[in-house]
C-alpha cells in the first residue's frame, strides 16, 4: 500500500460526541508544513447589519497536537484516509 502524504491537508467530520452547545459541531485534524493540529468548527449565522447577515459560515479554532488523541476528539486518530470519501 502506498504511503499517503498528508502534508498541508486535513479533514473535518461531524462530532458524534457533542454533548453541549459549546462543543464543536465538527472536529478533525490538519497538517501545515509538517506540523499537526486539532481543528474544531461551529456553524454560525451572520448577525443583522453585518456583511454576513443571514448567511451561514464556519467559525474555526485550531490547536497544535501535542501527542496522542485529544480527549474531546478521540475518534480523529482512528480514521484512516481510506475512510474519507474524497
Amino acid at each position: 500500500m502506498a504511503t499517503y502524504d498528508n502534508t498541508n491537508s486535513g479533514m473535518l467530520a461531524r462530532n458524534e460526541n457533542r454533548k453541549t452547545e459549546n462543543h464543536p459541531e465538527y472536529t478533525g485534524s490538519l497538517n501545515v508544513n509538517g506540523v499537526d493540529y486539532w481543528v474544531s468548527a461551529w456553524v454560525n449565522e451572520g448577525k443583522a447589519g453585518g456583511r454576513m447577515e443571514g448567511k451561514k459560515y464556519f467559525s474555526i479554532k485550531i490547536n497544535p497536537k501535542e501527542g496522542g488523541a485529544s480527549p474531546s476528539r478521540p475518534f480523529v486518530d482512528n480514521i484512516s484516509h481510506d475512510d474519507i470519501p474524497f
